[in-house]
């Protein structure tokens, strides 16, 4: 079908492009009748605004790319949907893309996203990423950046997080409360910033309540919300410590999942013989046996956040208006559930 142009629409009607174009956009100084001539002789042809051609007008593309480690995560699926619902109110397209975990891929994908031109960026980083380069490619090139969950402390730019280190602290008190005193964690990689804080917040929960923290009952998972990791690293645990441990904090729902399946595979009763907590909420949780007690991280408000900062700060840089960056912490909740 060919495209039609306001050229065409004006010869048409025997009016000025520039007419046409004012009565598309509701501009008061055309007559009632003129406009829905337009509006209607649009219709009719089905005429699409050309949206490359506005956005040179504009000098905005009119689209903001997102970049997510995963998506097939509750979480981030979440997200992504909180993310969608904010460009939907500015009639912005999103570009997804999936880093799949991956440092070097993640890289590729931020050149990608500045080579077609997007006003903005939103990265959740990889569990690899430990290098920070490629994002101060996008601060340089003038392009604002919004980093959530998954963020570098170091990189200047705005981050929309939980407090995963009180998140974690909370968890390992409220199983200190109920009388458990053996608590393994199941943590993620060394680099991503939430990893870090979840292991910290239950290091420090633990000195707290004065017990001793024992570096033998942390569970590296490395892929960070892997099924078959937690399932491995159950197996791991009870060859290690038996039946000593009353209580696993691990740091996605994922990773707990596999090791209820390690455990009914094995007849360990949860919560009898070993307590359980998780991370993320994921909705399977609520409806596996026994249902799994987690942490609830709000991703479809994160995803909101993070998108009305950058359309904040795109906003900021067509009005030639500094932008400083903000850090927004959001709440977190603990949903206790029968696993513990």
């Amino acid at each position: 079908m060919k495209t039609i142009t306001l050229k065409q629409i004006a010869e048409e009607l025997n009016i000025s492009v520039t007419t046409v174009s004012k009565a598309l956009k509701d501009y008061p100084d055309v007559s009632k009748k003129t406009r829905q001539r337009v509006l209607d002789l649009a219709k009719d042809l089905n005429y699409i605004p050309n949206s490359f051609a506005v956005s040179l007008r504009m000098q905005q593309s009119k689209t903001i790319g997102v970049i997510v480690p995963a998506t097939v995560h509750h979480f981030f699926s979440n997200v992504i949907k909180g993310i969608l619902k904010e460009a939907e109110k500015k009639d912005y397209l999103v570009i997804l893309l999936h880093s799949n975990e991956n440092y070097e891929l993640e890289k590729k994908q931020v050149d990608l996203l500045i080579s077609k031109g997007v006003d903005g960026i939103l990265i959740s980083l990889s569990n690899k990423t430990n290098n920070f380069e490629h994002l101060q490619k996008i601060i340089d090139h003038d392009i604002p950046l919004v980093l959530f969950d998954k963020i570098a402390k170091t990189v200047k730019c705005s981050k929309v997080i939980v407090d995963d280190r009180k998140a974690a602290y909370d968890v390992v008190s409220h199983l200190i409360k109920k009388g458990h005193r053996r608590i393994a964690h199941f943590r993620g990689d060394l680099n991503p910033q939430n990893s870090i804080d979840r292991f910290l917040g239950y290091k420090q929960a633990l000195l707290d309540h004065d017990i001793d923290f024992d570096p033998t009952l942390v569970y590296m998972c490395n892929n960070n919300s892997d099924f078959e990791d937690g399932y491995s690293n159950a197996e791991k645990l009870l060859k290690d410590h038996g039946k000593t441990i009353d209580a696993i904090f691990t740091i996605t729902d994922v990773i707990a999942i596999g090791i209820i399946k390690y455990f009914t595979d094995h007849n360990i009763k949860i919560p009898e013989d070993i307590a359980l907590f998780g991370f993320s909420n994921w909705f399977m949780a609520s409806v596996i046996s026994p249902a799994l007690s987690s942490v609830e991280q709000h991703g479809y408000e994160m995803g909101e956040k993070s998108a009305h900062i950058v359309f904040q700060e795109i906003d900021s840089k067509h009005n030639d208006m500094p932008i400083e960056p903000q850090i927004v912490v959001l709440p977190t909740e603990l949903i206790i559930r029968d696993s513990c």
